[in-house]
């Protein structure tokens, strides 16, 4: 699939893989300025005296850029009509300056609604990694598509 999809499109077990996207040290602390001022990710010196031992990106951050990594592809560009929610959201490792991520999806279920036959549910787990193929980074977004 490389247009945009519908909900009848997706089949469980459906994976997609994004590019990359490089995280520098003034995204993180931009970022960091605007939605997550913790000092581990706006100072660099309070960062390297902290349990991480240096800047690290808010895990908010990491959340949406892998989010729109997926979303960039362009898939759901026609049938995305929101999401209900996310679930079971875990950050699994710091993002520092300079690491590269890619998102990887898998789709876990596509589900018709019983009551409004023009949409549905695509449940999708998200996992990030970085360069070095560690994960950073998973969850599972409810997607609410428009049928064909």
């Amino acid at each position: 699939m490389t247009s945009s999809a519908y909900l009848d499109d997706f089949r469980t077990g459906d994976c997609f893989v994004t590019d990359g996207i490089t995280v520098t040290e003034s995204d993180i602390i931009d970022f960091a300025l605007k939605y997550d001022p913790q000092p581990f990710h706006l100072d660099v010196n309070a960062a390297a005296q902290s349990l991480y031992g240096g800047l690290i990106a808010s895990g908010f951050q990491t959340l949406v850029l892998c989010f729109r990594l997926f979303i960039q592809r362009g898939l759901l560009g026609e049938s995305s009509i929101g999401s209900p929610g996310l679930d079971e959201l875990r950050w699994l490792a710091p993002v520092r300056p300079g690491d590269t991520l890619r998102t990887e999806t898998e789709v876990l279920e596509v589900k018709p609604s019983n009551k409004k036959p023009d949409r549905g549910i695509m449940k999708m787990r998200y996992t990030a990694y970085n360069q070095h193929g560690d994960r950073v980074l998973s969850f599972i977004v409810l997607h609410l598509l428009k049928r064909r």
